[in-house]
């Protein structure tokens, strides 16, 4: 089954916090990540103030193949807001859960809030 990872435990492989070996062992070259989470991961590196370069190299660097946002994803996002609203996810959580409902995937995160859904995924906290 494909790894599906959320920003959150690709941030927490990042920065050596606890929960980066569960996200070591989904990157076995076959995880996948939503290119909107990709952004998120983006601007967090950002924020620390690494400049352009240090960021694209990081990013390519990691052993997750990126998938385009596309429409369908885009339309299933939108579709989720309903059912997980009232966890206060936000667009880049609902394009990983977009992305793992249609690859049928595992869903990687540290949000323990994504236990409660009910979207018929595999959820694993890492932390």
């Amino acid at each position: 089954m494909t790894a599906v990872l959320d920003s959150s435990a690709v941030l927490a492989y990042l920065w050596s916090e606890p929960g980066a070996d569960g996200v070591i062992e989904a990157m076995d070259g076959t995880a996948v990540i939503s290119t909107v989470n990709v952004a998120e991961i983006a601007s967090k590196l950002d924020d620390m103030g690494m400049d352009d370069a240090a960021v694209r190299s990081v990013v390519l660097a990691l052993s997750i193949t990126s998938v385009d946002f596309d429409g369908d994803q885009a339309l299933l996002a939108g579709q989720l807001r309903r059912q997980t609203r009232h966890r206060g996810l936000s667009l880049g959580d609902r394009a990983c859960l977009a992305l793992a409902l249609t690859q049928k995937g595992t869903v990687y995160t540290t949000d323990r809030a994504w236990l409660s859904l009910e979207l018929g995924l595999e959820i694993r906290i890492t932390r």
